[in-house]
């Protein structure tokens, strides 16, 4: 009988240290599905302000010169 007793507590220690270790996953799995879609936001940021500026770069690029011929032109 005292057996069955120990075997019982060990058993709960153990499920409780499962229980712990489940958690633990748990918890670093949400972190790390926190930090990928940071990530993921920083990256689609950085590839939305690279665009403007480009776009911007173009306009300059093309509108400078048009701008120039125009002055200077007349």
């Amino acid at each position: 009988m005292a057996e069955d007793g120990m075997s019982k507590k060990q058993q709960k220690s153990k499920q409780k240290l499962t229980q712990k270790q489940r958690e633990d996953r748990v918890k670093a799995a949400e972190e790390r599905a926190k930090r990928e879609a940071a990530a993921k936001e920083r990256k689609e940021r950085t590839k939305r302000i690279f665009t403007i500026v480009v776009c911007v770069i173009l306009v300059l690029a093309l509108g400078i010169p048009t701008m120039a011929i125009a002055v200077l032109g007349s």
